[in-house]
């Protein structure tokens, strides 16, 4: 474990020895890779949206029987059972809730109530100072380098923009991968890092071995944003799937996504009609295609096939654009090792005004 330490008002905040956190990636942050980047001394998220209530509360428990450091859980706020996930976070005494979209007042006021650290993650200056204003206790901001879901600011501009409307501590995300990037974001006035790509490239990441492969061959070239997939931006590794995706027209993208749609229907155990009210759920007021609304629905199921069954064929790979930077596989104590003596490194090789 790293001697260099840096402390920050995220430190503080959940009580970790290094400002890193690894975002909450579903089928990825299980409580292997959380429970070693929780070890290593940074925070490490649980994916939740792809697991059932039960899972979730195991999941947690073999985190908490791994390490007694702090780490959180990642939730869906329009989720129907977003409340009783929220109550398995204050049952097991869980550090940190982070939430992919905004949760509302009242649910930050009950988490907080409970003595949890609420971290939302935004994309917007608007909806920084929303959450800010709802008390949730810092935000993770992504920019547009970030793997899955994405905005089109550039981390560079947003994190700036961020840190200077709001007064609690802002957590920068995208495109981040080493220990200069951490300065770098402490320089911009965050308190921290957020990496996904990188820790999902770890030894201590369940992601197929093949899968890891993939990644580690791209170049930045090869990470593309598409509204194909979903009718939202999405930035992921351009695989088959999404070559063929990008290429079709209306009918054969139709053809393709119900081929899809049946597969992974039967994997689910979901039915048509439950597939396209999660499809349609999913449509957050864009004008999505039928083949959008059924791939919509089972995305999570997309991203399944590569990251659990190895399937890069048939799956989406998510990705940073920073994957066309990463060439290795270290644990998650090495990486945080890693980056925190860079860190300290770039600090010191830092001009001195005379």
């Amino acid at each position: 474990m790293s001697d260099v330490t840096i402390s920050t008002p995220l430190t503080e905040l959940v009580g970790v020895r290094h400002p890193l956190v690894q975002t909450g990636m579903g089928w990825v942050a299980g409580p292997r890779l959380v429970s070693a980047t929780a070890a290593a001394g940074a925070l490490g998220i649980l994916a939740s949206a792809t697991m059932t209530v039960e899972q979730l509360r195991s999941a947690v428990r073999e985190v908490k029987s791994r390490t007694d450091a702090p780490f959180g859980v990642n939730l869906r706020a329009d989720a129907g059972d977003a409340a009783e996930r929220v109550g398995i976070i204050i049952d097991e005494g869980v550090r940190v809730a982070s939430f992919a979209l905004a949760p509302s007042r009242e649910l930050i006021a009950r988490l907080k109530d409970a003595g949890v650290v609420v971290i939302p993650s935004i994309g917007a200056k608007r909806h920084a100072e929303k959450v800010a204003a709802w008390g949730a206790d810092a935000v993770l901001v992504q920019g547009g380098e970030g793997g899955g879901h994405t905005g089109s600011v550039a981390t560079t501009v947003l994190l700036p923009q961020i840190v200077d409307a709001v007064d609690i501590p802002v957590i920068a995300a995208g495109g981040f991968r080493d220990g200069r990037g951490l300065v770098a974001a402490l320089a911009y006035g965050a308190a921290g890092i957020a990496m996904g790509t990188r820790f999902l490239l770890t030894s201590d990441s369940t992601v197929p071995d093949a899968v890891k492969a993939r990644y580690l061959a791209a170049a930045v070239g090869d990470v593309t944003v598409t509204t194909k997939v979903d009718g939202l931006p999405h930035r992921m590794l351009r695989t088959e799937l999404v070559e063929a995706l990008e290429r079709s027209g209306r009918a054969s993208a139709l053809l393709m996504a119900v081929r899809h749609a049946a597969a992974f229907r039967r994997d689910s155990g979901m039915s048509w009609p439950q597939m396209v009210r999660d499809g349609l759920a999913m449509k957050h007021g864009k004008d999505l295609t039928w083949s959008q609304i059924l791939l919509a629905a089972n995305t999570p199921m997309l991203l399944k096939a590569s990251m659990v069954e190895g399937r890069t064929d048939l799956g989406v790979m998510a990705s940073g654009q920073v994957a066309g930077l990463i060439k290795d596989l270290p644990s998650c104590a090495e990486l945080v090792d890693r980056v925190m003596t860079e860190a300290q490194a770039a600090i010191r090789a830092l001009p001195v005004p005379d």
